[in-house]
């Protein structure tokens, strides 16, 4: 179908498709929701865990990937602590025996802690430390302390909770 149109002196055409009086073009808004969505579930299922098959019950997983093993208690030194980089925790032995967990993001600017020595916790980007007992702030410039992150001990063995 062509539509003529004039304007002034001159005359436009413009090539148009077909009309239905039954279905209205899909507005922009709902075009880009649906694009949103449809990108919302691709994310998810990306994120999702290979290992079908697990052990723990869903009801047990936490955001940092429940039920995930760290490592042995030996792994920890008493006073001290491990990074585990790939699941984003700290872990620290405090006292003999007694094991904590913190988020491995500095609450300061984002960036990774990467040592924990002297108590500490350490974030390498400003020089903020975090105490390996409780996650608090032992040296600005962070202002927060770092978030606790649940963990489990069964015998000699740390996993995320």
């Amino acid at each position: 179908m062509t539509v003529s149109q004039e304007t002034g002196s001159t005359a436009v055409a413009q090539e148009t498709g077909p009309v239905h009086p039954d279905r209205a073009a899909p507005s922009r808004r709902t075009v880009v929701a649906a694009v949103g969505a449809v990108g919302l579930a691709a994310a998810l299922t990306a994120c999702g865990s290979e290992d079908d098959g697990g052990s723990e019950p869903a009801g047990n997983a936490s955001a940092a990937g429940g039920g995930q093993e760290l490592g042995k208690t030996s792994d920890i030194p008493e006073g001290g602590g491990k990074i585990f980089a790939d699941q984003g925790v700290v872990v620290t032995q405090p006292k003999k025996g007694e094991f904590k967990a913190f988020t491995s993001t500095c609450t300061h600017s984002g960036c990774k802690v990467t040592k924990v020595e002297a108590g500490t916790i350490d974030c390498p980007c400003h020089g903020s430390k975090f105490s390996i007992e409780d996650g608090s702030v032992k040296n600005p410039p962070a202002t927060k302390p770092l978030p606790a992150e649940q963990i489990t001990v069964s015998g000699d063995s740390i996993s995320l909770a």
